[in-house]
């Protein structure tokens, strides 16, 4: 079960958020719309900070 827990916090999870988070904040910008935008800015963090602190609790 680790083995999946890994690969799905390391390699999943991190893509989906990070391409979501680049979607919204493209969008946010072109509309100007500012709660679109902060939303995309704080999912693509969480994208790239997410299997730092998961995987150490796993690992």
């Amino acid at each position: 079960m680790a083995i999946v827990g890994t690969t799905l916090f390391s390699h999943i999870l991190p893509v989906i958020c990070g391409f979501f988070g680049i979607i919204l904040i493209i969008s946010g910008s072109l509309d100007n719309n500012k709660p679109k935008l902060g939303l995309g800015i704080v999912l693509f963090v969480i994208a790239c900070i997410f299997p730092y602190i998961i995987l150490r609790v796993l690992i």
